[in-house]
């Protein structure tokens, strides 16, 4: 039997607020334990919650983003359940009527397509704490400092149907909710996490299978290996004749393996009831638009420019919108060139720069290169100063800190490009006058032989004669 997946997900990401949801608490990571959570984190008798305006104000800008409905009135309700680390016995959320409604999302396919996904909601709560299991021997230690953590969780319509689409959408969210400034998207600090419903179904059948949650996954990689395991584990119960049981599973990536962690909860089995300690949250119309004025150039929009206006390829413009920060950087190159060649600062920023950060484990915010140094090794380029090749090493000097910009590496180490005709000439003739044999095969018509010729030449000049020069001058030697 022919079977088809179906793929929601649930993203939790951390707003960047400075205080928590509903008090004035730190949000800050790192912090000893404990040391973060105030009487109303903690829900101590005669506390009063009081709502986080910039929370609101980043989860409307979010709702603006994807074209969503932003609600006029929301409501907050308690969601109640009993677990160590919820030290209120129950968590503040939204759930009849979150802040944002509908939205979509469109993402790039492997085959360069696009696929709209439709966002249900997107809703405000807070986060608990957090249960530490490794220090304590056979005991487990409660760190309430993430109790009452402002979240936005995002939650998808079930309309991915494989897990690369799933990291798609995943990684266009975490892109987007950086190129808003409401979440840092730290995955490893668990800024930015996700829970993926995963179901199979027979191919052509309307009706969904039966979903298992996957809980907390934090990297793009787990995502995609938990959600394969889990598809493959349900398609061999249902082949062997057994029935998928809906319920909460977690994802070991040391085992890459999914196990039961409990049975799934129904909306009802929470007891949601609106916070009596909480007013409807009233949206009106001046707040939207006035963080509407906010929004900045969202990832389609930039990527669409550098298309349309600077003529790159989908696939560069792709790649170098993927981030604010590597975006930034690219025009922050372009706009310190004289030459404006959006190909050329293009082709380095995606090629020798990201390979040396990628080797290095750097992100392009902790670049040893900087935006200003880069376009100076490019603009020596262009003047003909130095060669491509050559410029390479003075990328590696600037990288290693050997010197603060590239003028002063080609000074320092003689790297200036050799232009003078006569002197390339002279080197030419010096090398067809050494290899006799050759010349003779390339006018009998081996034409490839004129690759060694250049090489020699470039090899005489120790690399600093000018490839263009030195091609144009061989096939007019050549030719006589």
């Amino acid at each position: 039997m022919e079977w088809e997946v179906v793929i929601g997900l649930e993203i939790h990401a951390q707003l960047a607020t400075k205080s928590k949801i509903f008090s004035g608490a730190a949000t800050a990571y790192g912090a000893a334990p404990n040391t973060q959570a105030c009487a109303v984190d903690l829900g101590l008798p005669g506390v009063l919650p009081v709502l986080n305006e910039e929370a609101v104000k980043m989860a409307i800008k979010f709702g603006l983003a994807v074209d969503a409905d932003i609600a006029e009135r929301s409501v907050f309700a308690r969601k109640n359940y009993f677990y160590p680390d919820l030290p209120k016995g129950y968590q503040i959320s939204q759930y009849e009527l979150p802040v944002v409604g509908k939205g979509e999302l469109s993402i790039e396919l492997e085959d360069g397509t696009e696929k709209i996904i439709g966002i249900t909601r997107a809703h405000l709560e807070e986060d608990a704490g957090k249960s530490l299991h490794e220090d304590f021997h056979g005991q487990t230690g409660i760190d309430l400092n993430r109790a009452g953590t402002p979240l936005l969780e995002i939650v998808s319509e079930p309309d991915m149907r494989s897990a690369k689409e799933a990291v798609a959408y995943m990684k266009k969210i975490h892109s987007l909710v950086r190129y808003l400034e409401i979440c840092d998207g730290n995955m490893q600090e668990g800024s930015f996490r996700c829970d993926a419903n995963v179901s199979v179904r027979p191919k052509g059948q309307e009706k969904f299978g039966t979903r298992a949650e996957l809980k907390n996954i934090n990297s793009f990689r787990n995502v995609e290996r938990a959600i394969n395991y889990e598809v493959e584990r349900q398609i061999d119960v249902l082949e062997g004749g057994g029935e998928v049981i809906q319920e909460t599973r977690l994802y070991n990536a040391d085992k890459d393996e999914t196990r039961s962690m409990r049975s799934k909860e129904e909306a009802n089995d929470y007891r949601y009831f609106p916070d009596p300690d909480l007013l409807p949250l009233v949206i009106d119309k001046d707040l939207i638009e006035s963080v509407r004025a906010t929004l900045p150039e969202l990832p389609n929009e930039k990527r669409d420019r550098f298309i349309n206006e600077l003529g790159l390829s989908s696939y560069d413009a792709a790649i170098l919108t993927s981030t604010r920060e590597l975006a930034d950087f690219y025009e922050a190159v372009l706009a310190a060139t004289d030459a404006k060649d959006p190909k050329q600062c293009a082709n380095w920023v995606t090629g020798e720069l990201s390979g040396a950060l990628n080797k290095a484990g750097l992100d392009i915010t902790d670049s040893p290169v900087s935006a200003e140094q880069l376009a100076g090794v490019l603009q020596r380029i262009s003047d003909n100063t130095i060669s491509g090749k050559i410029a390479k090493t003075v990328f590696e000097a600037l990288w290693n800190g050997e010197a603060k910009d590239a003028d002063a590496v080609i000074e320092a180490k003689g790297l200036k490009q050799v232009t003078d005709t006569g002197a390339i000439e002279a080197m030419i003739d010096e090398v067809l006058a050494n290899n006799p044999d050759q010349v003779q095969q390339f006018k009998e018509g081996k034409e490839q032989v004129f690759g060694f010729f250049v090489g020699q030449v470039m090899k005489a000049s120790k690399g600093k004669a000018n490839p263009a020069q030195v091609n144009e001058i061989l096939k007019k030697k050549l030719a006589e």
